[in-house]
């Protein structure tokens, strides 16, 4: 089963708690605080495996989540941070945010990394809050939530060298003869679903990876037939081996289906018609096929293109091995790495953002009877703080009413008793005597 688009939920570790404590030991009168901080969550993290060829194992598990971090220990000893989770993924992977369709990453290397979802941090013990003034304070935040998202990771196949071309050319059939790969091949249309890559000796020490990929027909840039599940493939090779049925055996000219598939590739990324092409003329040993080249030829230099074409019968093994030693030639003078638009660093991007006046990072509005204030910051603040504790809570009206949210809440005609929403808690407002 192949399965080259798969949708599935990340979550980071939470951050541990933490802790209250107090050193109690003989003869250490007065011991002080010694809560420890809690440990930070695991990241969940993509990791590139050359083994893998699919997306199949996530048909089966859609749910990944790193472990939470440890509470923090007395003694202040600092609770342990949590493993990371490592997804492997096969080379060719792109992991695309759900939420904003933006490219998280383009993984293509053995072994490369991104994380995709970063844990929480460990909340603070007590020693973290200890003071001249307050000695002895009972305050521990709580650990951070980790980050959690829909990712959809589409797998292009990678690929030296791409067969393209339409339904029933010969595709499967090339591939078979040249390589050890046993695609099924039939005599009706859209045989090959699914990509099939093969191992190519060339015969003379060199070698390189050919994909057949799925029959392409009219429309496919918008999705008719096989359409995106064909065309995502085509991205990741290096040359493109058009196979044209030059004996005309579906009553198509071949002239036209070579422009028709060309087309279909430059609309749905105008960058592969820059891609360096040869075209295998297929099927030469049926009648017709030599009066097909030979008008082919004479169309194919009026368009002004340069592009070498290699006569070849795959079912009869004829020419193949002459297109081959040409494919291995044009392939040493491109690059190694996929001709695939390399992604910008993530942190060299510039990212605009509304700068807020300094103390001024929230908004009240009215909803009912309640006022309901919108604060990125504070709502962060609020995850964090343990309410179970009265130093807990006064820690947090001390910092709303330094961040002028009391002086906003009565500009707006705040009264006590009456109710304000952050985020999903609700309090009360007290107006101080």
């Amino acid at each position: 089963m192949f399965v080259d688009k798969a949708k599935i939920y990340v979550k980071g570790g939470d951050g541990g708690d933490g802790l209250v404590a107090f050193r109690r030991e003989k003869y250490v009168p007065e011991g002080g605080p010694a809560g420890g901080d809690g440990g930070d969550g695991g990241d969940v993290i993509f990791r590139v495996d050359e083994g893998l060829r699919t997306l199949v194992d996530f048909r089966y598990q859609k749910h990944f989540k790193a472990q939470r971090g440890e509470k923090g220990r007395n003694k202040s000893q600092h609770g342990a941070n949590a493993e990371d989770l490592i997804v492997r993924v096969p080379p060719g992977t792109v992991v695309i945010d759900d939420d904003t369709q933006e490219i998280i990453a383009d993984l293509t290397r053995h072994g490369q990394e991104v994380v995709v979802a970063k844990g929480g941090r460990g909340g603070r013990g007590n020693t973290r809050f200890a003071t001249a003034n307050n000695t002895a304070p009972e305050i521990a935040e709580n650990g951070e939530e980790g980050e959690e998202r829909w990712v959809v990771l589409e797998l292009k196949v990678m690929a030296d060298v791409g067969l393209v071309g339409f339904p029933s050319v010969g595709k499967s059939t090339l591939l078979s003869v040249v390589s050890g790969a046993k695609p099924k091949i039939g005599a009706y249309h859209f045989t090959t679903l699914t990509p099939n890559l093969g191992v190519v000796e060339v015969g003379d020490g060199r070698s390189f990876v050919m994909a057949d990929l799925p029959g392409l027909i009219e429309g496919a840039h918008e999705g008719v037939g096989l359409g995106h599940e064909f065309l995502r493939h085509v991205e990741r090779t290096r040359i493109i081996v058009h196979v044209v049925d030059m004996a005309g055996t579906e009553g198509r000219d071949p002239f036209e289906d070579w422009e028709k598939i060309n087309g279909e590739l430059k609309l749905y990324n105008a960058k592969l018609e820059e891609r360096p092409q040869i075209i295998a003329a297929n099927k030469m040993d049926m009648p017709g096929a030599e009066e097909h080249l030979a008008e082919f030829k004479r169309r194919l230099a009026e368009t002004g293109r340069d592009v070498t074409i290699c006569p070849i019968s795959a079912i009869a093994k004829s020419g193949v091995q002459e297109l081959l030693y040409k494919v291995a030639d044009q392939l040493e003078t491109i690059p190694e790495m996929p001709l695939v638009e390399e992604l910008a660093d993530l942190s060299e991007r510039k990212v605009y953002r509304l700068e807020r006046e300094e103390g001024k990072d929230f908004t009240i509005r009215r909803d009912n009877e309640a006022f309901v204030i919108e604060s990125p910051s504070i709502e962060k603040l609020i995850k964090r703080t343990n309410f179970s504790t009265h130093e807990s809570v006064m820690r947090f009206a001390r910092i709303l009413r330094k961040k002028g949210i009391d002086a906003a809440l009565r500009e707006r005609g705040a009264k006590d008793g009456q109710t304000i929403r952050i985020g999903d808690y609700e309090f009360e407002f007290v107006e101080q005597e």
